[in-house]
């Protein structure tokens, strides 16, 4: 038997029908060129406003008004060029336009920077006094409110100026990251049990063989990982440990409390509930992932479990595949109960070519939903044939269905809720599709599969990026303590949390230890900890659409609506739920250990 090479296609190699449609941003290059010479010559007429804001409510509109026109243009223009690259960033084109693009972006990040500062610097009450003289100021009050209560954090004019123009080096840690992980890392093929090379890269190990269900390969594929990732680790320790720098020293200029403070502000939640969510889950979950890797070591009939093993599939026989189209079908019918107006929306998306499903040299890994503002959605996935991808695909739309209703409801200012509460209508979409599925079949090995595709989404957001959110919680203590981020610090700190979660029930070797380098979230404020928030609150919600029906739906879609024009706390408050207090962790947790105990059970 001759030995067979996996290829991947290249991006011009792609069939069409695969891709994303990228014209309904912008028809060619050429138009998207055309695009960015408009938006600098919007820019530059902002220099007509400067000096004025405080003059009248009216200049006060037309500046805010034309800033948001700039913002609408600014987004699609940044959507189109980011898309691109996700889709390939192995393309010099796409990397050099992304560049363009970039300073652009800072030349309007410097150019507006004036309009905060001047509002800033009223006199006390008059903002109030022109959103009374002015009824069309009032689709801008909650921003303008918002940025009074920034103004003890706010630091002199020059200063702001100067930050803003150093917009880009800020962004550089995480582009280094990037260009680190996508670009330059290299890993080593591994050799299967039939003697066939398979190729290994970031994205294979992630989206395929650390679910491999053969222990040699997934165990092979992550010492090819690992090896190459030890040989990056004092590069990306370096970077990262500049982006914390970075954060701190903000903070600190800025007179906030903490860097915990300062990157919890644009969140709109209070240290406690940042706090309840990482140590409820933390220490109350602990014991119930104990008894699923024990169960998972001893069904799979492993000689110890180690810490790459903890994503190997329980039934490995059993992976039901299914096209991207049956996918579609199965998504649609779960979300039925959602409604008319939200279901137009998910087909319009698969009919539309919202999505990018193709694998190609050059592709980002994972899978996100980018919702840019006076277009629709665009979700990249890697599709896999398998019924896993179709959770990932339900996620992804709900993020999709969300922003296409704030949009629509919303003006570009009030579209974005914040980071807390991002990941609820995405989780949302996996437990209906979970309900539906349950519902729809008595099939034990059906229902286990079904079982442990939920167990997937809590592990990803209750044990992945929790531990990720308690490991970042970990680094900036130390860093607002001036201990040096060195990888030695990194992997040490990602190793004790790792052994805290889950006790001797898994080796946690020194790849594992690694975890850290393998997240381009830490790069993204408190992310990870949102998750978790998210998904504790569409648990609760889902557990409300099947306790009350058509009311509970209904609320739901008047806060997806609602946008960024409410706190995440009151935005869930009118969902029904109140995350202020632990009783939704909790609940949440029970759940989870609800879903285990049905797992145990299905195996005796």
């Amino acid at each position: 038997m001759g030995k067979t090479v996996e290829r991947r296609l290249t991006r011009a190699e792609v069939p069409e029908d695969l891709t994303w449609n990228l014209d309904d941003l912008f028809v060619s290059e050429e138009a998207w060129e055309a695009e960015l010479i408009e938006i600098e010559r919007q820019i530059a007429q902002f220099h007509r406003f400067k000096g004025t804001l405080h003059s009248s409510s009216k200049a006060l509109l037309d500046c805010l008004c034309a800033k948001e026109q700039l913002s609408m243009r600014i987004i699609k223009a940044w959507t189109f060029a980011s898309l691109k690259q996700s889709a390939d960033g192995s393309d010099p084109i796409n990397q050099a336009n992304m560049a363009k693009f970039s300073s652009l972006r800072t030349k309007s990040i410097a150019a507006l920077s004036f309009i905060n500062s001047e509002i800033l610097a009223f006199e006390e009450g008059t903002v109030e006094q022109y959103l009374k003289e002015e009824p069309r100021l009032a689709a801008f009050k909650k921003n303008l409110v918002d940025l009074l209560q920034t103004k003890k954090h706010t630091l002199s004019p020059e200063t702001e100026e100067a930050l803003a123009a150093l917009g880009e080096l800020q962004g550089s840690p995480y582009q280094i990251y990037q260009m680190t992980k996508l670009a330059d890392m290299q890993f080593a093929p591994i050799i299967n049990g039939e003697g066939n090379e398979l190729p290994v890269s970031f994205a294979l190990f992630e989206s395929r063989y650390e679910f491999s269900p053969d222990t040699d390969v997934r165990r092979k594929a992550y010492h090819s990982f690992v090896a190459t990732l030890k040989q990056y680790n004092n590069t990306m320790a370096a970077t990262y440990a500049t982006e914390v720098t970075k954060q701190v020293t903000l903070a600190r200029l800025r007179k906030y409390d903490s860097v915990t403070h300062m990157l919890l502000e644009p969140h709109q939640v209070t240290p406690e509930m940042y706090n309840n969510q990482i140590d409820i889950i933390y220490k109350e979950l602990a014991p119930h992932m104990r008894k699923f890797a024990q169960l998972k070591k001893r069904i799979l009939g492993l000689d110890k479990m180690l810490f790459c093993d903890l994503k190997a599939p329980l039934d490995p026989e059993f992976n039901p595949e299914t096209t991207f189209e049956e996918a579609s079908k199965i998504i649609m019918d779960s979300l039925k109960v959602m409604g008319p107006e939200y279901t137009n929306i998910i087909e319009r998306g698969f009919k539309e070519r919202w999505v990018d499903l193709a694998d190609n040299v050059g592709k980002s890994t994972g899978a996100f939903c980018s919702s840019p503002y006076g277009a629709h959605p665009y979700i990249l996935i890697t599709w896999q044939n398998n019924m896993r991808g179709c959770f990932t695909l339900a996620h992804e739309f709900g993020h999709a269905g969300h922003f296409f209703l704030a949009n629509k409801n919303q003006r570009i200012m009030n579209v974005r809720p914040s980071m807390y509460f991002i990941e609820a209508p995405s989780t949302m979409n996996e437990m209906l599709l979970g309900q539906h599925l349950l519902s729809t079949t008595v099939d034990k090995q059906m229902r286990r599969w079904v079982v442990l595709q939920l167990l997937g989404t809590y592990y990803h957001n209750f044990v992945t990026h929790l531990l990720e959110a308690e490991y970042q919680r970990r680094v900036y203590a130390l860093a607002e303590n001036g201990i040096a981020l060195t990888a030695k610090t990194l992997t040490e700190v990602t190793g004790a949390v790792l052994s805290e979660f889950w006790g001797d029930t898994v080796e946690i070797d020194d790849g594992a230890s690694l975890t850290w380098m393998r997240q381009p979230h830490y790069y993204m404020g408190l992310y990870p900890y949102t998750y978790s928030a998210g998904l504790t609150a569409s648990t609760a919600i889902a557990q409300l659409i099947q306790e009350e029906g058509q009311p509970a739906v209904d609320r739901w879609l008047e806060v997806l609506r609602a946008g960024g024009t409410l706190k995440p706390l009151e935005l869930l408050k009118h969902a029904g739920i109140d995350m202020s207090k632990p009783d939704p962790i909790r609940k949440a947790v029970k759940y989870v250990g609800t879903l285990i105990e049905e797992l145990e059970k299905s195996y005796q």
